[in-house]
Formats: structure tokens, C-alpha cells, sequence
């Protein structure tokens, strides 16, 4: 439920196209839905103006399927809504949740740590988008230390898309090159938001933060040799660095910088 979903429905009650027991029904959904399983929240949109995600890891594939269908408001007379994800989600997971509620776009995504410590494949794990915003005028980019980090950035990719939001992403423009990010000086300039994707020391944020005026998300990843302690050398860096007013983010946190940016755009 979001703010133009809401007035349709009056809109709708006053026309006669629904009538006041079907609002009283839609309306008693709220705030949120308990579905035994999960408490829904329908009304992150109307505070926060952004759409609402479901978390997968730790959920069955039907749980996933079932959050997803609240959150799309099948049970609503009126269509339309915010932006709907799910992310992190394993195949199944995605199959479960597409197959109850087509439309969906799949973006294969993040790696994540399981519990003894082992990197999942960034191929099993996915963000899936549905009933994306429509586009947003600012202009975000989005940029990479390295082809390593591309995962990650396509977890924030598929949430900047969903929120309205198409970054144009710069890939590899790691310190150990910088030549590669200087060539990209006038993009810098003229972006309204900026996301910095790095492992290893996690510099480039710094060197980004340095030149751009926009504002500037840092997003660290657990990639790195030695003593990068899978993302906490590059989380310590980019939470010190120089460049005054960085905004940083968790370890692989690309949907958490996603978010940032979508509070921070008008």
C-alpha cells in the first residue's frame, strides 16, 4: 500500500468501482498482515516512500511465495503498489516465489557467507524485482574496484532498478589502476549520487569521495587477499577515511546502499 494505491482506492470507493465493505476489508490489513509466519508490513511506502524487501535466507521456498503474494496485495480490489524484493534467495526459493507470482525480474546476485564460514557462488543466489517504480530522474553511479566485486553491485544494480533508480555502472576502476577511474572525471562530476563497491583495503572510496560532490555510498566486500579478513579491512578503511561524508554501508551490503541512495534522491 502506497500513497497513490491509497487515493486510487478512495477514488475508486468514491466512483462505485469497489464498495465500502471491500474497502473496510483492505483497509483492516493494516498496517500490516499476520500471516503466522511473518507480521507484513503494507505500510513502508507510505512512511518511507520506498518499496519492501524480503529477506530469504532462513525462509522455505513457500514461505518466500507467501510473503511475496501479501506484499503484492492479491487480495486488494484496487491494483498497483510499490516495489516488491526478494533477495538473497537460493533457485528454489526463486522458483517458488515466481511461480506463485509471475512478473518477477530475476537478477542473479550476491555472495554470502554460510554458517561455517564458506562463500556460496554468486550464480546460486539471486535478487528477484517485482512491480518496479517508475524512473527517477537523478543520476547515480555505480562503480566497482574490480570484476570481483560485480556481484554485489549487481544486488544494489537490481535495487536502484526496482526503486526507479538506473545507475550507470563503471566497472574495474580499482586504485591499482587509477587511470581507469580518471577517465570517467566528467561522469563523476555530474552525478547526483554515487556507489563505491570495493574489497581488498577498500581505497577507492576515498579516491572517489575525494573528487565527486555528490554524495557518496561505500559499500565494502569480502574479497581480498591476505589480511583482509573477508571485508573487514576494507569496512575499517572506507568507516576512516579522509574524505569527509562518506556514508558506509555493512560487509556486501548492495542492497543496504541501494536503500541510501533511493532516501537520499528526491
Amino acid at each position: 500500500m502506497d500513497e497513490i494505491t491509497l487515493r486510487r482506492l478512495l477514488d475508486d470507493i468514491r466512483s462505485g468501482v469497489i464498495t465500502p465493505d471491500d474497502a473496510v476489508g483492505t483497509l483492516s490489513r493494516l498496517p500490516f498482515a499476520d500471516r503466522g509466519l511473518a507480521r507484513v508490513d503494507h505500510h513502508r511506502s507510505l512512511r518511507q516512500r520506498t518499496g519492501e524487501a524480503v529477506y530469504a535466507p532462513g525462509k522455505s521456498p513457500e514461505q518466500c511465495a507467501a510473503i511475496v503474494s501479501e506484499l503484492l496485495g492479491d487480495h486488494m480490489p484496487t491494483p498497483g503498489g510499490a516495489p516488491v524484493l526478494l533477495t538473497r534467495a537460493s533457485p528454489e526459493q526463486v522458483a517458488a516465489a515466481t511461480e506463485a507470482n509471475p512478473g518477477g525480474t530475476v537478477t542473479e546476485t550476491t555472495p554470502a557467507l554460510t554458517e561455517n564460514g564458506t562463500v556460496v557462488s554468486a550464480s546460486q543466489l539471486a535478487t528477484v524485482a517485482w512491480r518496479p517504480a517508475p524512473a527517477r530522474p537523478a543520476r547515480v553511479l555505480l562503480i566497482t574496484a574490480g570484476t570481483a566485486d560485480l556481484p554485489v553491485a549487481a544486488e544494489c544494480k537490481a535495487a536502484l532498478d526496482a526503486f526507479g533508480l538506473h545507475p550507470t555502472l563503471l566497472a574495474d576502476c580499482g586504485v591499482a589502476g587509477v587511470h581507469r577511474l580518471l577517465a570517467s572525471l566528467d561522469e563523476l562530476a555530474s552525478a547526483d549520487a554515487v556507489v563505491v563497491v570495493a574489497g581488498m583495503e577498500g581505497a577507492l572510496a576515498s579516491l572517489v569521495g575525494g573528487i565527486t560532490p555528490a554524495p557518496v555510498v561505500a559499500v565494502p566486500v569480502s574479497t581480498g587477499y591476505g589480511a583482509s579478513f573477508q571485508g573487514v579491512t576494507a569496512l575499517l578503511a572506507m568507516l576512516s577515511s579522509c574524505a569527509a561524508g562518506l556514508t558506509v554501508v555493512g560487509i556486501d551490503n548492495g542492497f543496504g546502499a541501494a536503500c541510501a541512495i533511493a532516501r537520499m534522491m528526491p
